[in-house]
């Protein structure tokens, strides 16, 4: 099971997630994935972005790579995601380490 949590309407998030796991978020009926963390962030062992939009793609998701550091996000970083958040078919899953930067990201996205 995903281990996914809504924090809005149409928007979930959770920590890192494998490849194998987009076809279980497309199969709980996710249409779209934003990657908040940035490539090996903790070492060769996380999944590559590439790797995730292969699998997320191959799912029939929606994929997009918008990494960010977990102790800062730029005005940039949030304006980008809050056009993701507008973009994106929802329901929407975003993914880094814990969930934590996905929300932090969610929050301040809709509070500029």
């Amino acid at each position: 099971m995903l281990p996914t949590r809504p924090i809005a309407d149409g928007l979930s998030v959770a920590p890192q997630l494998t490849p194998e796991a987009m076809a279980e978020a497309a199969a709980a009926g996710f249409k779209s994935v934003v990657n908040n963390r940035p490539d090996f962030e903790h070492g060769p062992g996380q999944p590559s972005s590439a790797e995730m939009q292969a699998a997320a793609l191959a799912a029939g998701l929606q994929y997009r790579y918008l990494p960010v550091s977990g102790g800062y996000q730029s005005p940039e970083e949030i304006a980008a995601f809050a056009r993701l958040l507008q973009e994106l078919p929802r329901p929407i899953l975003a993914f880094c380490r814990s969930g934590a930067r996905s929300t932090n990201l969610y929050i301040q996205a809709v509070n500029a």
